[in-house]
């Protein structure tokens, strides 16, 4: 461990980092630059150098990771390390303003600093500098990395769009909640898992064991983000305690709960159905309910399955032993932060 990230993770991050801002700073506009930099944790709002907390990099880690896994280079997934990670951030910008967060990791968010508008044109620019970072990778395997990030891209936008949906909806089922978080979270980390021994030019059989561990660790991943949304504790998360409750998020654990059996099922259905749960009295009631409908063990176990699933994915084929040994020990770090 290094501060408290397992030595891949970390590895990974000192790697990418400084190609990771040099792409960056090739931005042409002052203010998106100031607006990524800030975002990304390098500059502070006045847009000066700062340290602190830049995020695990995990995205960027797992694409190293996986070129290593199939025996290449760690530097041959280093577009594909900034791609990825580009794509996310662009997510971030995104989501933090339709959702209306105003925090991240203990940071005021982008978008309440510099407005709207910024904040949009920063994420735009983000998803379109993954894209040119892949073009200047020469050869087959790039225009094939570039495809597989284009459709994780597409599948991540369906599953916000049905994230967004599902706050209008009373009748989400699990089924359909599972599928958004495959598309909203799992995408990307499939991508991000398989991207490395793409630009590497693994054998499709390595790809496909690579893309479904990252799928598999994505779904474990979002319910663990569900549970800590819910009960996670602030110095955690970032957020204040119950904060998907407030902002009446359909996670994982409150459609599991609203489609259950019994009391606490139906108390919480009338909740929701009468606009709630609106004010503290009403969240922390939710909260209870979710928890006495089995909601939070049922997610809890869930996440636990996918991550067991991830790691067996990677038998599928015969990797690194070591790098297979790092990957898991990834999966468990990132997806048991509360299991």
């Amino acid at each position: 461990m290094t501060n408290g990230l397992p030595v891949a993770l970390a590895a990974a991050r000192d790697l990418v980092a400084p190609a990771l801002r040099n792409a960056v700073e090739q931005l042409p506009s002052p203010l998106i630059r100031q607006v990524a930099g800030y975002h990304l944790g390098w500059l502070d709002e006045h847009g000066d150098e700062r340290s602190g907390d830049s995020g695990k990099a995990l995205r960027p880690a797992l694409a190293v990771l996986s070129a290593r896994a199939v025996f290449a280079a760690p530097a041959v997934a280093v577009p594909a390390a900034i791609a990825v990670e580009l794509v996310h951030n662009f997510s971030l910008l995104h989501d933090d303003l339709m959702d209306g967060d105003k925090e991240r990791r203990h940071r005021p968010t982008a978008w309440t600093l510099y407005g709207d508008s910024a904040a949009i044109l920063a994420g735009d620019a983000l998803l379109a500098l993954a894209q040119q970072v892949l073009f200047e990778v020469e050869g087959e395997r790039a225009l094939q990395a570039s495809r597989r990030l284009t459709n994780a891209t597409q599948e991540l936008i369906r599953g916000q769009v049905e994230d967004l949906a599902f706050e209008r909806r009373a009748d989400v089922s699990v089924a359909e909640v599972l599928s958004m978080v495959a598309g909203k979270t799992a995408a990307l980390l499939a991508c991000s898992a398989a991207l490395g021994a793409v630009l590497a030019g693994a054998p499709p059989a390595a790809v496909a064991a690579l893309d479904a561990f990252g799928h598999e660790l994505g779904m474990a991943f979002q319910l663990v983000d569900d549970l800590l949304g819910i009960w996670g504790h602030p110095e955690v998360t970032g957020k204040p305690v119950l904060a998907d409750l407030r902002a009446r998020k359909k996670s994982v654990p409150v459609v599991v709960a609203l489609n259950a059996d019994g009391a606490s099922g139906d108390r919480l259905r009338a909740l929701f159905a009468a606009g709630g749960p609106d004010g503290e009295e009403e969240v922390a009631l939710a909260a209870k309910l979710i928890e006495d409908a089995g909601a939070r063990e049922w997610t809890t176990v869930e996440a636990r399955a996918r991550l067991n699933a991830a790691v067996a994915e990677l038998d599928a084929y015969d990797f690194d032993p070591s790098v297979r040994a790092e990957l898991a020990d990834v999966a468990r770090f990132v997806a048991a932060r509360e299991l």
